[in-house]
Protein backbone atom coordinates (compact mmCIF):
# COMPACT_ATOMS: atom_id res chain seq x y z
CA UNK A 1 0.00 0.00 0.00
CA UNK A 2 1.47 3.65 -0.90
CA UNK A 3 -0.15 6.65 1.21
CA UNK A 4 -0.61 9.66 -1.46
CA UNK A 5 -1.06 13.36 -0.24
CA UNK A 6 -4.46 13.82 -2.02
CA UNK A 7 -4.57 17.79 -3.92
CA UNK A 8 -6.99 19.40 -5.64
CA UNK A 9 -7.38 17.63 -8.69
CA UNK A 10 -8.03 14.28 -6.30
CA UNK A 11 -11.88 15.53 -5.36
CA UNK A 12 -13.38 13.75 -7.86
CA UNK A 13 -11.80 10.79 -7.24
CA UNK A 14 -12.15 11.33 -3.01
CA UNK A 15 -15.97 11.53 -3.80
CA UNK A 16 -16.10 8.42 -5.83
CA UNK A 17 -14.23 6.68 -3.05
CA UNK A 18 -16.31 7.64 -0.65
CA UNK A 19 -20.21 7.19 -2.75
CA UNK A 20 -18.56 3.56 -3.26
CA UNK A 21 -17.54 2.93 0.30
CA UNK A 22 -20.95 4.55 1.81
CA UNK A 23 -23.24 2.41 -0.43
CA UNK A 24 -22.22 -0.51 1.25
CA UNK A 25 -21.22 0.64 4.97
CA UNK A 26 -24.00 2.73 5.19
CA UNK A 27 -26.73 0.52 3.83
CA UNK A 28 -28.30 -1.26 6.87
CA UNK A 29 -27.75 1.74 9.07
CA UNK A 30 -28.60 4.87 7.60
CA UNK A 31 -31.43 5.13 5.44
CA UNK A 32 -30.93 5.89 1.44
CA UNK A 33 -32.10 9.74 2.17
CA UNK A 34 -29.66 10.54 5.20
CA UNK A 35 -26.93 9.12 2.84
CA UNK A 36 -27.48 10.89 -0.28
CA UNK A 37 -27.70 13.77 1.86
CA UNK A 38 -24.18 13.57 4.38
CA UNK A 39 -22.62 12.27 1.01
CA UNK A 40 -23.70 15.80 -0.74
CA UNK A 41 -22.58 18.10 2.24
CA UNK A 42 -19.51 16.41 4.11
CA UNK A 43 -18.18 15.31 0.56
CA UNK A 44 -19.16 18.78 -1.22
CA UNK A 45 -16.15 19.69 -3.34
CA UNK A 46 -16.67 22.95 -1.71
CA UNK A 47 -16.38 21.12 1.72
CA UNK A 48 -13.42 19.00 0.85
CA UNK A 49 -11.52 22.15 -0.99
CA UNK A 50 -12.18 24.02 2.75
CA UNK A 51 -10.62 21.39 4.79
CA UNK A 52 -7.92 21.51 2.21
CA UNK A 53 -6.81 24.78 2.80
CA UNK A 54 -6.63 24.16 6.49
CA UNK A 55 -2.65 23.25 7.44
CA UNK A 56 -3.42 20.72 9.57
CA UNK A 57 -6.28 18.82 7.88
CA UNK A 58 -4.93 16.24 5.28
CA UNK A 59 -6.50 13.56 2.89
CA UNK A 60 -4.20 10.56 2.02
CA UNK A 61 -5.78 8.78 -1.36
CA UNK A 62 -4.76 4.82 0.03
CA UNK A 63 -2.77 3.26 -3.58
CA UNK A 64 -2.35 0.00 -4.10
CA UNK A 65 0.38 -0.80 -5.80
CA UNK A 66 0.13 -4.14 -7.04
CA UNK A 67 -3.79 -4.15 -8.53
CA UNK A 68 -2.99 -0.12 -9.18
CA UNK A 69 -6.23 0.90 -7.82
CA UNK A 70 -6.92 3.30 -5.13
CA UNK A 71 -8.71 1.27 -2.41
CA UNK A 72 -10.27 4.34 -0.34
CA UNK A 73 -8.90 7.09 1.38
CA UNK A 74 -8.17 8.67 4.93
CA UNK A 75 -8.92 12.06 6.48
CA UNK A 76 -7.47 13.49 9.40
CA UNK A 77 -6.95 16.90 11.78
CA UNK A 78 -3.98 17.27 13.69
CA UNK A 79 -4.63 19.85 16.62
CA UNK A 80 -8.08 19.33 16.56
CA UNK A 81 -7.69 19.74 20.46
CA UNK A 82 -4.74 20.29 22.23
CA UNK A 83 -2.85 17.01 21.52
CA UNK A 84 -5.19 15.56 19.74
CA UNK A 85 -5.59 14.50 16.02
CA UNK A 86 -9.46 13.83 14.97
CA UNK A 87 -9.78 10.98 12.57
CA UNK A 88 -12.44 12.48 10.06
CA UNK A 89 -12.62 10.06 7.61
CA UNK A 90 -11.04 6.58 7.11
CA UNK A 91 -12.83 4.43 3.95
CA UNK A 92 -12.26 1.45 1.82
CA UNK A 93 -13.93 0.11 -1.09
CA UNK A 94 -16.15 -2.80 -0.75
CA UNK A 95 -13.47 -5.18 -2.15
CA UNK A 96 -10.46 -3.96 -0.09
CA UNK A 97 -12.28 -4.63 3.43
CA UNK A 98 -10.46 -7.52 5.23
CA UNK A 99 -7.02 -7.35 3.73
CA UNK A 100 -5.41 -5.51 6.10
CA UNK A 101 -5.64 -2.11 4.58
CA UNK A 102 -7.25 -0.72 6.99
CA UNK A 103 -4.72 -1.97 9.74
CA UNK A 104 -2.32 -0.16 7.87
CA UNK A 105 -3.85 3.02 7.24
CA UNK A 106 -4.40 3.10 11.11
CA UNK A 107 -0.70 2.52 11.22
CA UNK A 108 -0.15 5.68 8.97
CA UNK A 109 -2.18 7.44 10.81
CA UNK A 110 -0.33 7.02 14.23
CA UNK A 111 3.32 7.99 12.79
CA UNK A 112 2.13 11.07 11.31
CA UNK A 113 0.26 11.93 14.97
CA UNK A 114 3.45 10.69 16.52
CA UNK A 115 5.10 13.53 14.45
CA UNK A 116 2.91 16.22 14.69
CA UNK A 117 3.78 15.44 18.73
CA UNK A 118 -0.27 15.25 19.29
CA UNK A 119 -0.39 12.71 21.88
CA UNK A 120 -4.25 10.96 21.25
CA UNK A 121 -6.17 10.74 18.35
CA UNK A 122 -10.38 10.72 18.66
CA UNK A 123 -12.70 9.44 16.14
CA UNK A 124 -16.50 9.05 15.82
CA UNK A 125 -18.06 5.75 14.38
CA UNK A 126 -22.26 5.13 14.18
CA UNK A 127 -22.95 3.01 17.29
CA UNK A 128 -24.13 0.45 14.81
CA UNK A 129 -21.06 0.15 12.17
CA UNK A 130 -19.45 -3.17 12.49
CA UNK A 131 -16.45 -0.70 12.01
CA UNK A 132 -16.25 -0.23 15.82
CA UNK A 133 -14.80 -3.59 16.44
CA UNK A 134 -12.32 -2.62 14.04
CA UNK A 135 -11.28 0.54 15.92
CA UNK A 136 -11.26 -2.06 19.32
CA UNK A 137 -8.75 -4.20 17.36
CA UNK A 138 -6.75 -1.49 16.87
CA UNK A 139 -6.93 0.04 20.91
CA UNK A 140 -8.86 2.51 21.01
CA UNK A 141 -11.55 2.86 23.26
CA UNK A 142 -15.65 4.11 23.83
CA UNK A 143 -14.94 7.58 25.96
CA UNK A 144 -18.80 8.73 25.04
CA UNK A 145 -21.96 8.54 22.57
CA UNK A 146 -23.03 11.49 21.26
CA UNK A 147 -26.22 12.33 18.63
CA UNK A 148 -25.43 14.64 16.62
CA UNK A 149 -28.05 17.13 14.73
CA UNK A 150 -26.28 17.62 11.29
CA UNK A 151 -29.62 19.39 9.62
CA UNK A 152 -32.69 18.38 7.30
CA UNK A 153 -33.76 16.59 10.44
CA UNK A 154 -30.95 13.81 10.32
CA UNK A 155 -29.08 13.07 13.34
CA UNK A 156 -25.44 11.19 13.97
CA UNK A 157 -25.85 8.77 16.66
CA UNK A 158 -21.99 7.52 17.72
CA UNK A 159 -19.68 6.85 19.66
CA UNK A 160 -16.60 8.72 20.35
CA UNK A 161 -13.85 6.91 20.51
CA UNK A 162 -9.48 7.68 21.53
CA UNK A 163 -6.74 6.37 21.15
CA UNK A 164 -3.42 7.35 23.14
CA UNK A 165 0.08 7.42 20.97
CA UNK A 166 2.52 6.17 22.84
CA UNK A 167 6.42 5.01 20.88
CA UNK A 168 4.96 4.39 17.22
Amino acid sequence: MKFIEAEEKDIPLIQNLAKRSWESAYAEILSPEQIVYMLRTMYSENEIMKQMQNADYHYYLIFNEIDRSFEGFIGYEHRYEDYTTKLHRIYLVPKSKGKGIGKAAIDFLKVKVAAESDRKIILNVNKNNAAKKFYESQGFTVFNEVVLDIGSGFTMDDYEMEFYVTGV
